[in-house]
């Protein structure tokens, strides 16, 4: 295996003891050549691409400009499939109508780093993680130079807390590799949103034991069958 995506790694985790070699072995076949759902994927770009765009311009009329768009499109076409897809990109878009995208960023402005919304790897106990962060950003607080990254992501039927707070975690960690020489990193502004059941974490909720720790032993578990 050379490299596993967090959402796989959620996928390993909900896997009993008996499938999970399995699905190794399947991960190793396919070298995870399909789209990963916790990233976008083409499935639900039309409303990750709204709302990332919300986030960096806070232009909150465009989710309403995007549902029209999406209604015009499930008319023009009399595939089943693809009006499916277009209503659940829809469904979720309605639940992000009256979201505060405020929460989720300082109140300094942001710079936002060029091409950060790239693949990117960082090695963890030798399993190389692959993560791919909606922004990443940089703020003033007080004397300090921050970053902070936020990670919008959809996928069937969500995510549990915890399950949540390994992308936090693979950020937070991310950063501080990357970008601690030049800045500090906020653990509070290490954020993962799911985009499907329209709520948010924090790695500082990690920190706090508000939310579960999983990453590491989901890592270890991953590297006993290896």
């Amino acid at each position: 295996m050379e490299k596993i995506t967090v959402n796989k790694l959620i996928d390993f985790r909900r896997k009993s003891d008996k499938t999970r070699l399995t699905f190794i072995n399947n991960i190793n076949k396919a070298e995870i050549a399909t789209p990963e759902d916790g990233g976008g994927g083409d499935y639900w770009v039309s409303c990750v691409s709204a709302i990332n765009r919300i986030f960096k311009t806070d232009d909150t009329g465009f989710i309403e400009e995007k549902i029209n768009y999406l209604y015009n499109k499930i008319n023009e076409t009399e595939d089943l499939k693809t009006k499916n897809r277009f209503q659940k990109n829809i469904d979720i878009l309605h639940v992000f109508e009256d979201f505060d995208y405020k929460h989720l960023k300082p109140t300094d402005e942001l710079n936002f780093l060029k091409n950060s919304n790239s693949k990117s790897l960082i090695t963890i106990n030798g399993v190389s993680i692959e993560l791919k962060p909606t922004h990443i950003f940089t703020y003033n607080n007080l004397d300090f130079k921050e970053i902070g990254a936020v990670w919008f992501i959809v996928k069937k039927d969500g995510f549990k807390h915890g399950e949540l707070g390994m992308f936090c975690d693979i950020m937070y960690r991310y950063l501080s590799a990357t970008y601690s020489n030049k800045f500090k990193v906020n653990p509070e502004n290490c954020i993962a949103v799911d985009l499907f059941n329209g709520y948010d974490v924090n790695y500082s909720q990690i920190i706090k034991n508000e939310i579960p720790h999983l990453l590491d032993n989901t890592i270890d578990d991953l590297k006993k069958l290896l």
